[in-house]
């Protein structure tokens, strides 16, 4: 386990999170990248824990969200199960844990002013933390595309390969993105990544 583990996460932190991993009976599954989540939590019908992460190329980003996901199965252990699945149960364990990593022989010393943040009231996922996310894509070996906000207003983009947009206005905190083949507008996260098109008949 620790060989494998020893792929995602920044060295520093290797033997923290194999003891979380070891102390809460964890099954960890590391799985192809998915659009849709960084990982998951679930309890199997056994009593045992399953925990499945992405596994992308950013140690940061992978460490966040085992951590985030081990903070479930511990606000579920001492709260119940009742408890909201990102409430403030869940807030102050992920806090916790995170604690003992929040510094610079773990993480860059530039994320962790934007970490310190975060973690004053953490969101469901990095993604949804803008600004977080943001950072914590420059970490990425292997990118593709811009931040939808690094578009003109106006420009057309690609999203998901297929859907083809156009930039609007921004509203409150996301942008109103028309998509041209069914007319309908849609919202998107600042950090939302695009491929911008240049020519589009």
């Amino acid at each position: 386990m620790l060989d494998i583990l020893g792929r995602y996460v920044p060295e520093a932190a290797l033997i923290y999170c194999f003891e979380q991993i070891k102390r809460y009976g964890v099954h960890l599954k590391i799985v192809n990248e998915r659009l849709s989540r960084h990982g998951d939590y679930r309890k199997l019908p056994d009593g045992g824990h399953l925990i499945t992460i992405n596994a992308g190329p950013n140690p940061y980003r992978f460490l966040i969200t085992l951590i985030h996901e081990i903070a479930h199965l511990v606000a579920f252990i001492e709260h119940g199960h009742r408890i909201r699945p990102h409430g403030k149960e869940w807030k102050q364990t992920f806090k916790l844990l995170m604690l003992p990593l929040l510094n610079p022989a773990v993480f860059p010393k530039e994320l962790l002013p934007v970490l310190a943040t975060h973690f004053k009231s953490p969101k469901a996922s990095s993604s949804a933390d803008a600004r977080l996310d943001c950072e914590l894509s420059r970490y990425d070996e292997t990118v593709r595309g811009i931040f939808v906000e690094e578009l003109p207003e106006g420009a057309l983009f690609a999203y998901r390969e297929k859907r083809i947009f156009k930039k609007g206005s921004k509203r409150r905190k996301r942008y109103e993105c028309l998509e041209l083949e069914t007319k309908r507008n849609y919202l998107f996260q600042p950090n939302a990544r695009v491929m911008p098109i240049s020519n589009y008949d």
